[in-house]
């Protein structure tokens, strides 16, 4: 996989909307409108993108070809692209090209974009970026306060596991045989590579790229991979195996069977976080940036089961 990582998100991503967002709802388009031009010259808060958009694009070299890339994918008019423009100038954020839609779905730039991964608050856009073969997340709001010791120059990432980086083939065999089929058939093939899932396809071998470029002489890089899935041993060596196989190592791997993610999640100092369970995304959003991952469950059912 060759860089650049092409990222793509919305203004509502990397800026916080919820102010105007909500005037659109209640009172329309026109009036919306009206308030973003009123606010033109205003300051803009940043939202749950903003960080980790904001160090990865510093890993770029200052002469040379960027190793990351990122777009704007806006449902704004383009007359209303002029304020996101001028915050990402007074925040130092190097974002120039875009796409404004007008009210049209920004799904098929996507494509045309040839994003690796697309991060918006809107659920019908993520589900058709996600539905086209696209890593895509659904944002949950910024955590109100985000207390980390992370280097400055670090970027750190984690993941779920199964139907995240993963294919969701042993979720199905719990779904359809049970707890106990499920952890015999993890023992069994503890040496097959699982099936890519929709963050496995191109953004994780790309990350895993980028981890390489800037790998220190101690080992540690300055982009960090963690793994957080609610599988423990015996369903653990599976996930070391894949990525192994995969040539994607990660930094971190955390098998927390049933506990809490968000205290884990919340000690990797993680600056997004990606999970196609809701209960763990709405636990991790209180305190760190979290992207919900289109998946094939049920918001109250069980991802992948751990044996206590």
């Amino acid at each position: 996989m060759d860089l650049p990582l092409i990222i793509g998100v919305t203004t509502r991503a990397m800026f916080d909307l919820a102010e105007e967002h909500s005037v659109f709802e209640e009172q329309g388009v026109e009036a919306y409108a009206v308030l973003q031009r009123e606010r033109e010259n205003d300051p803009l808060k940043p939202g749950a993108a903003f960080e980790v958009v904001r160090r990865l694009l510093a890993l770029n070299p200052q002469v040379g070809s960027p190793l990351v890339e990122v777009v704007l994918l806006s449902r704004n008019s383009p007359d209303l692209s002029l304020r996101a423009f001028r915050a990402f100038e007074e925040h130092k954020i190097p974002i120039k090209r875009g796409s404004f839609t007008s009210g049209r779905s920004v799904a098929p730039f996507v494509k045309a974009w040839k994003v690796d991964l697309f991060l918006s608050n809107d659920e019908s856009d993520v589900s058709a970026a996600h539905l086209s073969g696209t890593a895509a997340a659904r944002l949950g709001a910024r955590p109100e306060e985000v207390v980390s010791d992370v280097p400055p120059d670090e970027v750190r990432f984690a993941f779920d596991g199964d139907a995240v980086v993963f294919g969701d083939a042993s979720d199905q065999i719990y779904a359809e045989q049970g707890l106990e089929k499920f952890l015999q058939h993890e023992r069994e093939n503890a040496n097959v590579p699982m099936k890519r899932g929709p963050f496995g396809q191109t953004f994780l071998p790309k990350l895993s790229k980028l981890r390489t470029q800037f790998m220190k002489s101690d080992g540690t890089s300055r982009v960090r991979i963690a793994i957080v899935t609610a599988r423990n041993a015996p369903a653990h060596e599976r996930v070391v195996r894949t990525l192994r196989e995969w040539g994607t190592p990660a930094d971190e791997a955390h098998f927390v069977g049933p506990s809490e993610k968000a205290p884990i999640l919340e000690a990797t100092g993680a600056h997004i976080f990606f999970d196609d369970q809701e209960k763990h995304f709405e636990a991790a959003k209180e305190v760190v940036p979290c992207g919900l991952v289109p998946g094939p469950h049920a918001p109250g059912s069980p991802i992948v089961p751990s044996q206590p």
